[in-house]
């Protein structure tokens, strides 16, 4: 399918949902990143700008990313309207072809499915490259589907954390994973419906320079000297 296909998709999906003066942030990304140091942050597929708009008014310098025009525009209006568009770049880009370039202290990958061909390996590798000493890559995933979903296959997998923590393969000796679950919440659709869904959620953060990757390189040799026989998984 090509690129066309997938803007026209994605632009019809935010077209079709309500604007919101005041769209909420992920939960996952609100207790995770709530006490840590302000920087710089790059949400991947920005959506309808919450989060963005979160980390902006939390002190964070944020380029927000989308392949949606819709989604881009809106978040670039929401920002003046909130008055925090100084601290918000927002940009359409295609992640099949690009990446936003820079390094963070952050990225926030939430929800970054669709029905068009996507290397999320690649992207979310990509993605921790990018990071810097002691940065964080957050990416949570559908774990469930809600009744809102524009996925209603009931044959959908979701791979756990795990998983797409080894799709990734980083070298534990520079990344570690910091967390990795499935927590369930009750969910808010675009038309106010609620729903149980659950979460999966992979927290990746890339080792300071010096201690940290000295401590991170033991860890890994301890783990495949205390696990005869194991294959340890690729972080």
């Amino acid at each position: 399918m090509s690129s066309t296909d997938a803007v026209t998709f994605w632009d019809g999906v935010h077209a079709a949902r309500p604007a919101r003066d005041n769209p909420s942030p992920n939960v996952r990304l609100t207790e995770v990143v709530t006490g840590l140091p302000p920087g710089d942050a790059l949400d991947l597929g920005c959506g309808n700008g919450g989060d963005t708009l979160w980390l902006a008014r939390a002190g964070w310098r944020v380029t927000a990313a989308d392949i949606s025009a819709v989604a881009v525009g809106r978040l670039t209006a929401l920002a003046r309207t909130h008055g925090v568009h100084d601290r918000v770049t927002a940009v359409r880009i295609d992640l099949r072809t690009s990446f936003p370039p820079g390094t963070f202290d952050l990225v926030s990958a939430h929800y970054l499915h669709t029905p068009y061909d996507l290397d999320r390996s690649a992207v979310l590798r990509a993605a921790a490259h990018a990071l810097r000493p002691g940065g964080r890559l957050l990416v949570v995933d559908h774990g469930s589907t809600a009744p809102w979903s524009w996925n209603q296959d009931p044959g959908a997998r979701f791979p756990d954390p795990t998983e797409v923590a080894a799709g990734i393969g980083l070298d534990p000796a520079v990344w570690s994973v910091e967390r990795a679950d499935a927590p369930r919440r009750t969910a808010t659709g675009p038309d106010g419906g609620t729903a149980e869904v659950t979460d999966h959620v992979l927290l990746v953060r890339r080792a300071r320079e010096g201690q940290d990757t000295a401590a991170a390189v033991r860890k890994s040799r301890i783990s495949r000297t205390t696990r005869p026989g194991a294959s340890s998984m690729r972080k």
